[in-house]
């Protein structure tokens, strides 16, 4: 049997950031089939419980780029690797020496978590505040109030390209770290920042799902460099027509736009979901 991955920006969502309607009956098929689906993310549950809700995602789900797995039906995480005290200040340094703000990521509990920050510099810093806090279990505190012994998942920034880019490099010369970057809004100029640890990656989430399920081989969508790791370990690989370079020259093959229900529709035909 076979288990198909999604990544969710830039793939299985549209521009609007949600699963329009011909992909959401889509994925009803693939249920009705009994066909296994599931994420892997960069996003935290708590950033994509909203768009997956309703959609028959009860499978295991890999979050924050296969740092945590989500078991639905246990409603608990498991973690794969967490930021030693250390490793996260040398992000926080990186990201307040070019004037960005990091956001810490700590896991509290199940299904808690708490982001710690300084004092914000930006509007887009304080819209993205207010989305956190707008999440349900998910609190905002100073970085000041960081506990010695939390449970550091991941930094986030977000910020102009070319102070992102400098932060990026800067984490790259990490031995245990690994960062992403990529642009934040379409034909605007903020990008975003995430950084986690390298034991942790999209393709050995995906392996341990694969594992959890008794599934044998695994179909992954992404458009993304932190997909590369996905498609490393899928069986097959489907970049949409929006993806970058890196992950179209990795992919079995190139498929639709994701703003076109590009997935959606290779779905349809690859397993012959209108005869059903």
């Amino acid at each position: 049997m076979e288990l198909i991955v999604f990544d969710l920006d830039g793939t299985l969502l549209n521009r609007k950031s949600a699963i329009s309607d011909y992909t959401s009956e889509t994925l009803k098929l693939l249920s009705k089939r009994e066909i296994a689906y599931t994420v892997a993310t960069g996003r935290t549950l708590h950033g994509a419980r909203a768009i997956l809700e309703g959609h028959r995602f009860d499978l295991p789900q890999a979050y924050k780029n296969g740092v945590m797995i989500w078991h639905p039906e246990q409603r608990r995480f498991s973690s794969t690797a967490m930021l030693t005290a250390s490793e996260m200040e040398n992000v926080v340094r990186a990201c307040i020496s070019q004037q960005v703000t990091p956001f810490v990521f700590t896991l509290d509990g199940d299904d808690e978590s708490t982001v710690y920050h300084p004092p914000l510099q930006s509007d887009i810093e304080i819209e993205l505040v207010r989305s956190f806090s707008s999440e349900d279990n998910v609190r905002s505190r100073s970085l000041e109030e960081l506990p010695r012994d939390a449970a550091i998942t991941h930094v986030n920034s977000i910020g102009a390209g070319d102070s992102i880019k400098a932060v990026l490099s800067s984490v790259s010369e990490e031995p245990h770290l690994v960062a992403y970057s990529g642009i934040a809004f379409e034909g605007e100029q903020w990008y975003w920042l995430d950084v986690h640890h390298s034991d942790a990656s999209k393709g050995g989430a995906i392996k341990t799902l694969k594992e959890l399920l008794g599934l044998e081989r695994v179909i992954c969508f992404g458009d993304s460099d932190n997909d590369l790791s996905m498609f490393e370990a899928a069986d097959e690989g489907y970049a949409p027509a929006n993806a970058n370079d890196a992950i179209k020259s990795a992919a079995t093959a190139v498929i639709g736009h994701h703003d076109e229900e590009g997935i959606a529709r290779f779905l349809r035909e690859r397993f012959s979901l209108d005869e059903s």
